[in-house]
């Protein structure tokens, strides 16, 4: 996009001091994103961002639920030095201090302070899982008394009885004729899902609310400071929304501890890594036990085998259907995504005594 134009959506947001340049920044799959430089010395960076509203059609939303977590997070941080370094602020409209969003007839956009001084971290280790479990546990408890309710940004993101139900559609449907040749995998995938969809019954049964959650738990949604490595905050909050504790801790786990790619089509190399499990824990319940009820803190080794087997039914309903969702790179691609995403969901279900006392070894 053109730099004059770029220039005009900025200056349609409530910044300081004069635009010097923007440049496109990271590499972000579903937003656009560039750093706007300012001219004095004085005044902060910015950050533009598109809003792909493929992905997030109800932009309003998105945006009231971010600025109600930040704005209630810059309130539980309040007298801290730094506060400016732990919590994203959002810059409004000019025309508009209530908006935060500027739509240019095809685009909408956000602009956010930049906060210098820091790195984000691709790699995971027992260290940086630790960090990260600290730092989730960390957002869900400052936003655990949140007196707004917040909209669902994606509906029935990690509802696992909305996913099996997509997936009996597919099979009811067979779209790309498919079925025949994998139904050997849907019986194994159906033999569990009583047991996956624990979460839901619970939620019916009065026995496991639904808290504020981040939804997109990785190490690269955290900023860590660029001196010292520590963690300062948690980024990427387009899916904060209501789910279960679950969310956060079981998608972590999904891709953290998951020994090869979540695409292995050697499912020898696939399997679960107790190691990352127990550091990622361990970062969690430090400051998630605080807060988590016993039902929540009893059902989190089963949340580290939820997401693996959500992760394969959307696979397989996708295979089922004919590609139409997921990009794929050769024709049976999601058939082994599902396998390695099943296969990882067994290995997680052989540790699950193994979970279970860990957990209750670090809480004694």
């Amino acid at each position: 996009m053109e730099q004059s134009s770029l220039k005009q959506i900025v200056e349609k947001f409530n910044i300081l001091g004069d635009i010097e340049s923007i440049k496109p920044l990271g590499n972000g799959l579903i937003n656009s994103t560039y750093k706007v430089n300012t001219r004095e010395e004085s005044t902060p960076d910015y950050v533009l961002q598109r809003i792909n509203h493929t992905v997030f059609p109800n932009v309003e939303m998105l945006m009231n639920n971010i600025i109600a977590v930040t704005d209630h997070i810059r309130q539980k941080l309040a007298g801290l030095e730094d506060i400016e370094r732990r919590c994203l602020r959002f810059v409004p409209l000019k025309e508009d201090k209530d908006k935060y969003y500027f739509f240019d007839g095809s685009a909408y956009w956000r602009v956010m302070v930049f906060i210098p001084d820091t790195i984000t971290r691709e790699e995971v280790t027992p260290e940086s899982s630790c960090a990260a479990g600290e730092a989730f546990g960390n957002f869900q408890a400052l936003l655990a008394d949140i007196p707004i309710e917040l909209g669902e940004t994606i509906k029935d993101f990690h509802n696992m009885e909305f996913r099996l139900q997509q997936l009996r559609e597919a099979v009811e449907e067979n779209k790309a004729g498919r079925l025949d040749e994998v139904r050997y995998l849907l019986d194994q995938i159906e033999s569990h899902a009583e047991k996956m969809t624990f979460a839901e019954r619970l939620h019916r049964e009065g026995k496991l609310p639904k808290r504020i959650c981040h939804c997109d738990t990785k190490v690269n949604n955290m900023l860590f400071d660029a001196k010292s490595g520590m963690p300062l905050c948690v980024i990427d909050l387009d899916t904060v929304m209501p789910s279960f504790v679950f969310s956060d801790f079981g998608d972590f786990l999904r891709y953290a501890a998951n020994a090869s790619t979540e695409d292995e089509p050697d499912l020898s190399k696939v399997y679960f890594k107790m190691d990352i499990f127990e550091a990622f824990a361990k970062g969690y319940l430090s400051v998630a036990k605080s807060f988590l009820t016993p039902t929540e803190i009893e059902n989190l080794p089963l949340a580290a085998e939820l997401f693996p087997y959500m992760q394969a039914v959307r696979f397989f309903a996708d295979f089922l259907n004919g590609d139409t969702y997921y990009k794929t790179k050769y024709p049976e691609h999601n058939l082994v995504r599902t396998k390695a995403q099943f296969r990882l969901f067994l290995s997680a279900q052989e540790h699950e005594k193994d979970m279970r006392d860990y957990i209750s070894k670090i809480q004694a």
